[in-house]
């Protein structure tokens, strides 16, 4: 059995203050590539995973949907993640 996948998280601290994006390639649970938004630009691990990063970099339009994707996917997505992200206050049972 062969899996591939995508993921794409947000680390927020201080609310929206400072987002950061990270988009992991995987397959068979090794990670091939990857766009951290603090650096700017994709990584590869592997030997395909450099060519995909080579590939992906060279690539303006596609790299500066990247960029600002923290704004419209992690902030957009933020409000509606809110209530499971964030420490819940006064509701624990003793």
């Amino acid at each position: 059995v062969f899996q591939e996948m995508a993921r794409r998280e947000c680390h927020f601290i201080n609310g929206t203050e400072k987002v950061r994006l990270v988009d992991r390639r995987i397959y068979n649970r090794q990670t091939w590539a990857m766009f951290d938004s603090d650096v700017g630009h994709y990584v590869g691990f592997t030997p395909f995973g450099e060519r995909y990063a080579k590939q992906a970099n060279s690539n303006p339009e596609f790299m500066e949907n990247r960029r600002t994707a923290v704004d419209w996917y992690c902030r957009h997505n933020y409000e509606g993640s809110r209530p499971f992200i964030t420490e819940r206050r006064g509701e624990r049972g003793t």
